[in-house]
């Protein structure tokens, strides 16, 4: 009993040190969690002659030409947000992921597809060529100063939207910039029956749906990609 006695105090200070560290390894599982960061995406263009049409996964930069089509897939499994910014050869600048900022506080929720155009709709290329750019932005938290740019930048006529164009593309730029150490993102194609899907020929479709040939992406507090787009 003695000895019991005089070692009391060891024992209690050991047993605090265990609660105190399994609090500790409980408050960063549960950080841990809040910004991490998974989704699934598919950037698909359909190129080649009418009557050869085939759907080409776009995973980098590219070359398309005029009445090529471009359609878009993303699907959050974890809850983060996602900006998709497009950036004409002109230097415009369209928020096409969500379709407002006030998405987010609505229709946004893990699970759901959103096909960007929606539905059976794809994006068209058109005369003008020359260089455009796709921004895919994914974050753990809102980035406020992003959204208060793009505001400023939607609300304005035209005459002033070239300035806050140039300020909008450098903040985009800056963000990239300042994640550059996230750079742990583990992002793999999805397997379809066995294979990984890159070029598909849909027999039985003009323009089949892009779900096949999408990537999973999982890392923690940002993600960044951007695409550019030779228009010829």
């Amino acid at each position: 009993m003695k000895g019991f006695v005089s070692n009391y105090p060891a024992l209690v200070v050991a047993l605090l040190l265990c609660l105190l560290l399994a609090g500790h390894l409980e408050a960063r599982g549960e950080q841990k969690e809040e910004n991490e960061i998974c989704f699934r995406w598919a950037f698909g263009a359909m190129v080649g002659q009418k009557g050869d049409r085939r759907l080409v996964a776009i995973t980098r930069d590219t070359v398309l030409k005029t009445g090529d089509r471009l359609k878009l897939l993303l699907q959050l499994e974890t809850k983060c947000f996602i900006y998709l910014f497009y950036r004409t050869a002109e230097d415009d600048i369209y928020l096409l992921f969500p379709k407002t900022l006030q998405q987010f506080e609505a229709d946004y929720k893990a699970g759901k597809k959103y096909y960007i155009p929606e539905g059976t709709k794809w994006f068209e290329l058109d005369e003008k060529v020359g260089l455009e750019r796709f921004y895919l932005l994914a974050s753990a938290k809102k980035l406020m100063n992003l959204e208060t740019l793009y505001n400023k930048y939607h609300s304005v006529d035209s005459t002033n939207k070239q300035e806050l164009a140039k300020k909008l593309i450098a903040e985009i730029h800056q963000t990239i910039k300042q994640h550059r150490k996230f750079t742990a993102a583990a992002e793999r194609p999805i397997a379809i029956g066995g294979n990984i899907r890159g070029i598909v020929k849909d027999e039985n479709a003009a323009f089949p749906d892009i779900d096949p040939i999408a990537s999973e992406v999982y890392t923690s507090n940002f993600y960044s990609k951007t695409f550019t787009i030779e228009h010829k």
